[in-house]
């Protein structure tokens, strides 16, 4: 009498593995997928500030709402953590390229001068029925504030890493409390 074993794919995967879904066209489903993108980065654990983890999605939003419009059908929406960044992919079948110029006077279209104002990096290719729009955040560790011991600075970066930092730190010195921009 033999044994069957029957080996499950997830006993040697590498998690956390990317998830996709389908999000079909609809008022809710904006909200919905933005609100699942953070949950999953949550879950994941991915070390993100507040801050950052709120540019995320609404990151997510711009770039899955230009799917959903632009394309007018179902979008796959994936999201991936390797290699210390998370990235979210968007993908549609239409034919529109993603653009940022937009005129003045106009009420929409300033989505991807946001994503690209807030993710670290992003960018789209074709693909043989439409396209993919990615961005990218990495992942973001509190770093000590030149405080001389007074405080923290969440969102700092390391030399080579371009993102800008919008916090103000202060440091505590004898003179007094002095603003040290970071």
């Amino acid at each position: 009498m033999g044994w069957n074993v029957i080996v499950s794919p997830l006993s040697n995967a590498r998690f956390p593995v990317p998830l996709e879904w389908e999000e079909p066209p609809g008022a809710g489903a904006v909200p919905t997928a933005r609100r699942l993108v953070v949950a999953i980065v949550r879950e994941w654990g991915v070390p993100l500030s507040e801050v950052a983890l709120q540019e995320l999605e609404l990151c997510a939003s711009e770039v899955i709402a230009n799917a959903l419009v632009h394309a007018g059908e179902r979008c796959a929406v994936t999201i991936r953590w390797h290699s210390g960044r998370v990235r979210v992919e968007v993908a549609d079948r239409g034919a529109e390229l993603p653009g940022r110029e937009r005129e003045e006077e106009a009420t929409s279209g300033r989505g991807l001068m946001l994503v690209e104002a807030l993710a670290d990096v992003w960018g789209w290719h074709p693909t043989v029925t439409g396209k993919v729009v990615w961005f990218e955040y990495p992942e973001t560790r509190e770093a000590p504030c030149p405080t001389f011991g007074w405080g923290a600075a969440v969102g700092l970066r390391t030399a080579g890493q371009p993102k800008k930092v919008s916090r103000i730190c202060w440091a505590a010195k004898p003179a007094g409390r002095v603003p040290a921009r970071t």
